[in-house]
């Protein structure tokens, strides 16, 4: 069944984006802040968050927060510092896209370098894992949280040979997600969305071979990204597929 997005189906739902700065993070910032949600921009690099800003304030559209953080270096505390800071000024979080993510190296393991292994794990897997339970409490105060994963079925498959580090990362986000749907009892939601190719700046790094211009825009997907934070969403522990797969 076909979900349409109705114009304030997002209304007065407080909800954090990771990679707010670019691709699937910004489309999504976007299409939750027009359909009434105040979004939480979250990413390493200010001026693109600014940008952003800028756009949602213009458009008349909820006001948004900028909320800088470098997903590599960011320690335990950091996300604890967030969640305070996010239950001070909102006493409560509605959603949580997991967004943000890192390629480093699709290259043998053998040959892989043990720092970018690290750094990759860290964006991919540990971080979402520390801002999830770091804002779970804030996600149960709300009537109805989600808790989004963008996932990659490529990378996230037994099949992601020479995918490295960031092959290990997805599988294990995706593993991450289901057990905490079950885990969570619905409170908050948990799902996984694979938005399939689309032209993005992530296509781009991972297919350096490819032309991502034959591959659909972002903004295609993105009633499949409000869909899963819509109030009246009851799926949970589920990997949605945003479009027909290439």
């Amino acid at each position: 069944m076909t979900y349409t997005p109705t114009p304030q189906c997002l209304q007065d739902r407080i909800i954090l984006v990771t990679g707010a700065g670019n691709g699937i993070g910004e489309a999504a910032a976007k299409a939750y802040a027009e359909h009434g949600a105040t979004v939480i921009l979250m990413g390493r690099k200010v001026p693109k968050l600014e940008k952003l800003y800028d756009f949602i304030v213009n458009a008349g559209w909820p006001e948004p927060a900028i909320y800088p953080l470098h997903m590599e270096g960011a320690s335990n505390d950091d996300y604890l510092d967030l969640a305070k800071t996010l239950e001070s000024n909102f006493g409560r979080l509605d959603g949580l896209l997991h967004n943000a993510a890192y390629v480093g190296e699709l290259t043998p393991l053998a040959e892989h370098a043990v720092d970018v292994w690290f750094k990759t794990l860290q964006v991919n897997l540990n971080a979402p894992f520390m801002l999830t339970q770091a804002c779970l409490p804030l996600l149960r105060a709300s009537d109805k949280g989600s808790v989004v994963f963008t996932s990659h079925n490529t990378a996230a498959s037994s099949e992601s040979t020479y995918w490295g580090a960031y092959g290990v990362a997805k599988t294990a986000a995706a593993n991450l997600a289901e057990k905490l749907a079950v885990e969570c009892q619905g409170k908050p939601l948990v799902n996984i969305i694979e938005p399939g190719a689309l032209a993005s700046p992530m296509r781009a790094r991972a297919y350096p071979g490819e032309d991502i211009n034959q591959h659909a825009d972002v903004e295609t997907v993105m009633p499949t990204y409000i869909q899963l934070m819509d109030v009246d969403c009851e799926l949970n522990g589920e990997m949605v597929v945003a479009q027909e797969q290439d």
